[in-house]
């Protein structure tokens, strides 16, 4: 399944003037959303809906994508991203990828379970891969694509007991910068968005596992240890990346690419 290697066309200048690919005007576009069942990817799904997209919202949990898909009347399509062969089917045809989906788990290296491991990164670095491998020939016949990668401020900085995490966030910016080179000259884009602590269900895991590790009260956590390193104290809302998403498929980034854009209330910066 999306094994094969389709040819491609040599690569030209791209179709840097295609209005089509303007954010408030996507409508002939497909758009692939991972991890579109809540937080982030939802209102990416939403954002790019709005914008005029066909939206494919892929999630595992069927109730959460079908509900999504049905308010935004895109396509709901029910996948575990944990099965890489079955991520590389995803990318079919799309015109927009964004690859959001993702997991965390919390632990010392010494006591860091190998099979999470090797699960953070396929869902998180190699079914990416392949979503974005089946979708590029198209893009490059169409001379037009958007390649969105939800990285994390743990793509360009590391934590503690988060290795598999900043592992895969660290490959997938290595990965949407190689994209971006290659892909330049069919007219594809490929970016990081690099959140610091969505208000999202994954932030909420985090925060109750922060309690635990730190032995401190769930209240105190987001200040205390979420925000510690940010400037500006308070969580990022979902809609936030939705707006930087749609701005990444429009006319005023067409030149934008191998880039990563923080949204970490300054965490990086120091």
């Amino acid at each position: 399944m999306g094994d094969s290697s389709p040819s491609v066309p040599e690569p030209g200048v791209g179709n840097a003037s295609s209005d089509a690919g303007s954010a408030g005007n996507l409508a002939g576009r497909r758009a692939v959303v991972t991890g579109a069942g809540s937080g982030i990817g939802a209102a990416v799904a939403r954002r790019l809906a709005a914008a005029g997209a066909t939206v494919v919202a892929v999630d595992r949990t069927a109730d959460a994508v079908e509900e999504v898909a049905a308010e935004i009347d895109g396509h709901p399509l029910v996948t575990d991203l944990s099965d890489p062969d079955d991520a590389a089917d995803v990318g079919e045809g799309a015109d927009i990828v964004v690859n959001n989906a993702g997991m965390q788990h919390v632990a010392p290296v010494h006591h860091f379970p190998p099979d999470v491991f090797s699960r953070l990164l396929t869902v998180m670095l190699e079914s990416p891969f392949r979503i974005i491998r089946t979708a590029l020939p198209g893009m490059y016949a169409r001379e037009w694509g958007r390649i969105i990668n939800i990285s994390s401020v743990h793509g360009l900085r590391a934590s503690p007991f988060k290795s598999a995490y900043v592992t895969a966030k660290h490959g997938l910016e290595g990965l949407s910068k190689t994209v971006a080179l290659e892909a330049a000259g069919y007219g594809v884009t490929s970016n990081c968005i690099c959140p610091g602590y969505v208000r999202t269900p994954l932030v909420e895991q985090q925060v109750a596992e922060h309690a635990v590790l730190h032995r401190v009260p769930r209240e105190q956590v987001v200040e205390d240890v979420l925000l510690s390193h940010t400037a500006v104290k308070r969580l990022v809302e979902p809609d936030e990346v939705a707006e930087l998403a749609a701005w990444l498929c429009g006319p005023a980034s067409g030149s934008v690419t191998g880039s990563s854009f923080p949204m970490d209330g300054g965490w990086a910066a120091q």
